[in-house]
């Protein structure tokens, strides 16, 4: 099998900024280099690094030393635990106090000028996880060369292969998710673009960073990350780029109108993709609902209902777990997950889409609908929601519900909490919704609404 280089990017270009710093791509070898030098032998690191320019330097010197990088957003200690009980023989690459497991301190430490190295394509580079929405996460290997084709296509996808034009990432994601990962530790590697270090989990830390980024300044974020945007007033970016969780077409046409320069309309754009196969296709939120696969994908129909990508570098299709229309020219359109998919009175709905409905309504911040198991076979069984709305009444949520919804999928009951339960990039695990369930008062008997 063939290798390919680590880095695709000339010495002296601009690999990172880091507070005040830019840091070109001969250094980061560098410190790749002094990191890698310093570590033990063991087969796998957990990186654990917050600073997004540490966690691309562990990754890199994980790779050196041939460690498979393991890569989970969620570092408490029970998780580390978990993962270092799973993969025997994983020390944790951290840049702070969070690590509970044997660790290696992550540190920029290099000196002059670092070399370049390769790294065979079909070598297993890191292992990402699911994110336990529906039971416990799966883990999913990731070899170097589908990490490498996904980059270049994103890159091309994008307009972010432009030397003469390069552009700063500013990510709110964690590093160590697969989406984050993807766009801002593996695509600084393959594209012309520099990547913040951060951190970026307020506003005004983004809005800091974009002010003192020079050129293009590409955010990438979450739908519900973008709202707490919108909300800081953030401006000067360039494009977006959100994924993680469907957008809705109000919340894309917003974030175009506000997060520019004065009177400049930013794109908003959308990633389609999943940890079991990286990300395959993209669209622009507010030109329609239809999805273009990037280049060297394709899907293929494997029987009723059911789809899988061909994606560049992974050894075999990936089945969808979503339902999609393709069209003749092989765009697609989702139609709803399949474990997603909700059943009542001869009809069917996705909860994604009831949830997006929900969302849309004016004064909701945030809003989750939730199936009982038995929502098929017990008929007095009725959907569940719970919404985030300062200042609206459950009663005022549902009359607007009602307006779009049919009447079998309203929420019954519908609570107003403070906050969902929500992780680093906005996903809900389905055990912490039945927790607040299993909080509710019981719904009233009889007729298919509160």
């Amino acid at each position: 099998m063939d290798s390919i280089p680590f880095l695709n990017r000339s010495h002296d270009e601009v690999l990172a900024r880091r507070g005040g710093e830019a840091i070109t791509a001969g250094r980061f070898l560098a410190d790749v280099a002094a990191l890698a030098a310093r570590l033990p032998d063991c087969p796998y690191a957990l990186n654990l690094c917050a600073d997004r320019y540490l966690a691309l330097v562990a990754f890199g010197a994980a790779l050196v030393r041939g460690q498979v990088t393991l890569l989970s957003a969620d570092r408490s200690p029970y998780r580390q635990r978990a993962l270092a009980a799973l993969y025997p023989g994983t020390y944790a690459l951290a840049d702070g106090e969070e690590a509970v497991i044997p660790a290696a301190r992550a540190e920029a430490s290099g000196r002059g000028e670092g070399a370049n190295f390769a790294v065979p394509a079909d070598a297993v580079a890191a292992v990402g996880f699911t994110s336990g929405s529906t039971g416990e996460p799966a883990a999913h290997a990731k070899p170097w060369g589908a990490l490498v084709a996904a980059a270049r296509a994103a890159a091309a996808r994008f307009g972010l292969d432009d030397a003469s034009n390069p552009a700063t990432l500013i990510g709110t994601v964690p590093a160590q998710h697969m989406y984050g990962f993807e766009t801002t530790m593996v695509l600084p590697l393959r594209a012309p673009v520099a990547v913040h270090s951060g951190p970026h989990f307020y506003p005004v830390e983004v809005a800091e960073a974009v002010s003192a980024a020079p050129g293009r300044r590409v955010l990438v974020t979450t739908p519900l990350q973008l709202r707490a945007l919108l909300a800081g007033g953030v401006s000067g970016v360039s494009a977006v780029i959100s994924a993680t969780a469907p957008l809705s077409p109000a919340l894309a046409a917003s974030a175009e109108a506000a997060l520019g320069a004065p009177g400049a309309a930013v794109p908003v754009l959308e990633i389609y993709g999943a940890t079991e196969m990286g990300s395959i296709a993209s669209r622009r939120t507010v030109e329609g609902e239809d999805w273009t696969l990037y280049d060297g994908v394709s899907l293929r129909a494997e029987g009723e209902d059911a789809v899988s990508a061909l994606v560049p570098g992974l050894p075999a299709p990936v089945p969808l777990a979503d339902l999609v229309e393709v069209s003749a020219d092989g765009r697609f359109r989702l139609i709803g997950r399949r474990g997603d998919l909700v059943k009542r009175g001869g009809r069917r709905a996705s909860l994604a889409g009831l949830n997006r409905v929900l969302s849309e309504i004016e004064g909701v911040q945030d809003g989750v609908f939730l199936a009982p198991e038995d929502l098929d076979a017990n008929p007095t069984a009725r959907l569940a929601a719970f919404v985030v709305a300062p200042g609206l009444t459950a009663a005022g949520i549902v009359a607007a519900l009602r307006e779009r919804v049919e009447a079998v999928f309203l929420p019954r009951p519908l609570v107003l909490v403070e906050r969902l339960p929500r992780d680093a990039v906005g996903k809900i695990t389905r055990r912490s919704l039945e927790a607040l369930r299993e909080r509710m008062p019981d719904a009233p008997p009889g007729g298919d609404g509160p």
